[in-house]
């Protein structure tokens, strides 16, 4: 004859880590992993796009005379010329107000400052 023996476990008999489902050892997705020479590529890939970038930028913000649509000439501001002064000789019967309006936008100044040696282009009249 044979014995055959049966044991009932409750949850209360199974160890707390036996009862937690098992998870991978890691729970972050795998990201891209560079070595350093990936690295140094991608640097370098960086540094050419901003060196086209600006070149490419640079080359649109330069003045020349053909932009204005009229002639005129190129004026080195020597020490204590202010832009008022330059726009008065300029200006021969016109406006000096419409002059110095006509001067800051053509040279792209902000405010009246200049400085020596500077260089601006004055239209002819």
């Amino acid at each position: 004859m044979s014995t055959t023996t049966t044991t009932t476990t409750t949850a209360a008999d199974i160890p707390v880590a036996a009862r937690r489902p098992s998870r991978p050892a890691s729970t972050r997705p795998e990201g891209v992993r560079l070595t350093r020479r990936g690295r140094a590529v991608v640097l370098l890939l960086a540094l050419v796009v901003l060196g086209v970038v600006g070149v490419l930028w640079s080359a649109t913000s330069s003045a020349s005379d053909e932009s204005t649509g009229y002639p005129t000439r190129t004026v080195v501001v020597s020490a204590g010329d202010t832009l008022w002064d330059i726009a008065d000789d300029a200006a021969g019967d016109d406006s000096t107000y419409a002059m110095v309006a006509e001067l800051q936008s053509l040279n792209a100044l902000e405010g009246g400052g200049l400085q020596a040696g500077q260089q601006i282009l004055v239209p002819l009249r």
